[in-house]
């Protein structure tokens, strides 16, 4: 599970920024957040808003990012413990808006529990290769994480789990987290490995994406009982010997096939993402996905979000994070204050992050849980201001004012 998730020099993002999945004292929908002993509470969805341009799919990119640097080179020698699912490939690229960050590392940093442990990565990376990196876990509910091990350019520390006959020779350009699930069985290593392939990315911005599919033979029933609760009625699906996708319907008790490509946009967009969250629900997955809102009304858009919110659904705390434009779905009867997250640029091109819990009103006290979240958010008051205002009222009326002259 995802705790937090900081990162800087990365695209739009200039400064450290910190993405933080653990819940906060909000008073609603305690049952829903998930829950641990001893330690603090994690929320099992977190979706980001702002206008086009103000980082919401970087932000997403940049945990896509760290994923792959991991991912990639273990999956590229098939020494990968589970099976891939999807998986959205991303360079890691500095800020370039000014003279200097362009030379300087991007730096990751990811705290997840699994097993147990709550393990903190840190890598930071410049022209493709690893400038540092550092692996510690603590157990939880203890104090003082131990450490697996701490990277300087070439030079290698062990920690006192790791075995003095482990190679501290690697290639800069490959993280030695990688390296080291590559060539040893290490326990504490094979689990961040886990943990980083469990990881499902998709951005839905790429249209390959959406026609695509990746259907469980053995889930049928449940996939499809969850398309019919959704009000799309199909009976049966089948793939061919040439691996192409039919849906089938029933008319008045004879059944009718359609192929994939024929079907809606929707319908496409359904069939390509429910598979993915299913799969999250049952294994306890973090979900990534950008855009889950395209091409789905918002009662589906819900409907998701819902599912993760149901312990008695997500019984091993999967969680999802999801960038949207949907204000039909910002709504204090959908979200959590601590779920909802805005992103926008300042004056310098800069992106920057914060939920709408982090916001205070002029009297210092916080946006009550009772607002009209998307009415408030549309008349600027969440500073990620969707400009929709802005343009009626400076551009429109700069243009009535040049017509009456």
């Amino acid at each position: 599970m995802l705790c937090q998730f900081s990162f800087s020099n990365f695209k739009s993002y200039k400064d450290e920024t910190t993405f933080d999945l653990q819940a906060t004292a909000a008073a609603e929908y305690k049952d829903s957040i998930i829950t641990m002993e001893k330690t603090s509470s994690l929320l099992p969805v977190a979706v980001v808003y702002g206008p086009n341009g103000g980082g919401k799919s970087t932000l997403l990119q940049a945990l896509s990012c760290v994923i792959s640097i991991v991912v990639l080179p273990i999956t590229s020698l098939g020494k990968n413990r589970l099976d891939m699912v999807f998986q959205h490939t991303m360079e890691s690229e500095p800020f370039l808006f000014d003279e200097v960050s362009k030379d300087n590392p991007t730096e990751f940093r990811v705290y997840f529990r699994i097993n147990g442990y709550e393990y903190r990565y840190y890598i930071a990376v410049l022209n493709g290769s690893v400038v540092s990196e550092s692996l510690a876990r603590v157990r939880i509910g203890g104090k003082k994480p131990s450490r697996i091990f701490d990277r300087d350019g070439d030079e290698i520390e062990l920690g006192p789990s790791v075995k003095e006959n482990v190679s501290r020779s690697v290639n800069p350009k490959m993280p030695y987290l990688s390296f080291l699930a590559i060539n040893y069985n290490l326990p504490e290593i094979s689990d961040v490995q886990i943990w980083f392939e469990s990881c499902i990315t998709l951005n839905y911005s790429n249209p390959s994406v959406e026609r695509s599919y990746y259907l469980f033979r053995e889930d049928k029933r449940r996939l499809l009982s969850l398309l019919n609760d959704m009000d799309i009625d199909i009976s049966d699906y089948r793939i061919d010997e040439d691996d192409h996708l039919f849906l089938s319907r029933k008319m008045e008790g004879k059944s009718y096939e359609l192929p994939f490509h024929r079907e809606s946009e929707g319908t496409k967009k359904l069939i390509s993402v429910l598979p993915m969250i299913m799969f999250a629900l049952e294994e306890g997955r973090l979900a990534v996905i950008d855009e889950l809102d395209a091409k789905l009304h918002p009662k589906l858009l819900q409907y998701i979000v819902q599912l993760f919110h149901n312990p008695q659904l997500n019984k091993k705390g999967a969680q999802l994070v999801f960038t949207s434009h949907d204000l039909a779905t910002m709504k204090n009867t959908v979200f959590r204050r601590d779920e909802i997250w805005f992103a926008c640029e300042d004056a310098n091109h800069i992106s920057h992050i914060y939920s709408l819990y982090d916001i205070r009103r002029e009297n210092n006290i916080r946006v009550n849980n009772t607002a009209s979240y998307d009415k408030q958010y549309l008349e600027g008051r969440y500073g990620a201001d969707p400009y929709l205002q802005n343009m009626i009222g400076e551009i429109w009326n700069e243009s009535e004012t040049t017509q009456e002259n």
